[in-house]
């Protein structure tokens, strides 16, 4: 029974060694692992939990089941009709295929390099193939838009509502877009997604993040927009002329009409002043006729020779109370 002592010990000894080697790993959640033998495949685990391999033979590979991000660098990029723009995209990617992906990419650094190269392609392929506007916008909601300069007023009898009398519209029309930014998006991510596959990888989506105009068309994108907001502010000043022109007539009918009133109220009251002189001096002359005369005449005086600066024959009628006997 003793010679048996020895080769237990042994086999205790293998068995103790085996397991030091570790013949086990771990496959925690939200990971998979590729098993290789002399760099070949020969199995992949999916599911989580303790798995087997063959200790020093077997080398275990492990990747994220996760969804991975993709940020690329901002490139130029020229569009349809040849203007240059800033274009910074990101995407989503994730494994699919494990067997595939080991064998045409190895690790995640290297699919993010690939997904460089088809991504950026894509970028570039869809933006050269559509203008400006179509990568700028995203739909054609700026012309509906409604720009309106709204002019309150008091005149009753020019009033169109309660607070409005003109409603000027100052549109400015943008060329209408027929894809716009996310159609564009969706055609990179369909031109990408037919190289994708053959890495095991399965893009999610692609995202134009960041469109910037490039420093030599800036100048005249500024340009056009003084232009257009030039041209709203012009809308804006012809409303106020308008306006402008609209009280001052307004103001000129009143003026007329309240100058017509005085001087037909100034009328009946000199009128009616007139007829009590009248009255009054044809009271007076009922009295005494030859003072009242006089009397009129001293007064006509007063008003008059301070002014006259005519000479007068002595024997004119009007002078009568001051060089003719008579008149004494």
């Amino acid at each position: 029974m003793n010679k048996f002592k020895p080769i237990s010990f042994v086999i205790g000894a293998l068995i103790i060694v085996f397991f030091l080697m570790g013949p086990y790993y771990v496959v925690e959640e939200g990971e998979m692992a590729i098993v290789t033998r002399f760099g070949k495949i020969i199995k992949t685990e999916a599911d989580a939990g303790l798995k087997f391999k063959v200790p020093v033979i077997d080398q275990v590979s492990k990747y994220s089941k996760k969804i991975q991000s993709w940020d690329g660098d901002a490139r130029r990029l020229p569009t349809e009709e040849n203007q240059f723009v800033w274009v910074d995209a990101t995407a989503r990617w994730r494994i699919t295929n494990l067997k595939k992906f080991y064998e045409s990419v190895g690790t995640i650094a290297q699919a993010q390099s690939r997904l460089d190269d088809v991504i950026d392609s894509s970028v570039r392929q869809i933006i050269a193939n559509n203008l400006l506007r179509e990568a700028i916008r995203n739909s054609n909601v700026i012309n509906e838009i409604e720009r309106r300069n709204v002019f309150q007023t008091e005149d009753a009898d020019m009033k169109k509502s309660d607070d409005q009398v003109i409603s000027t519209f100052t549109n400015v029309q943008y060329a209408n877009i027929n894809k716009g930014r996310k159609t564009l998006s969706d055609e990179m991510l369909t031109a990408a997604k037919e190289i994708t596959p053959q890495y095991g990888i399965k893009l999610i989506d692609i995202i134009i993040r960041q469109i910037k105009y490039s420093d030599d068309l800036t100048q005249s994108v500024y340009n056009r927009m003084i232009k257009e907001r030039n041209q709203i502010a012009q809308a804006f000043r012809s409303d106020g002329e308008g306006e402008n022109a609209r009280w001052l007539g307004k103001m000129q009918r009143e003026l007329l009409s309240i100058t017509s009133d005085a001087e037909r109220i100034a009328k009946e009251k000199k009128a009616k002043a007139d007829a009590i002189a009248l009255q009054i001096r044809n009271k007076a002359y009922s009295k005494d006729a030859e003072f009242a005369d006089f009397w009129m005449a001293i007064v006509q005086y007063q008003k008059v020779l301070p002014k006259m600066k005519k000479i007068f024959s002595t024997d004119f009628e009007f002078f009568k109370y001051l060089y003719k006997k008579s008149g004494k």
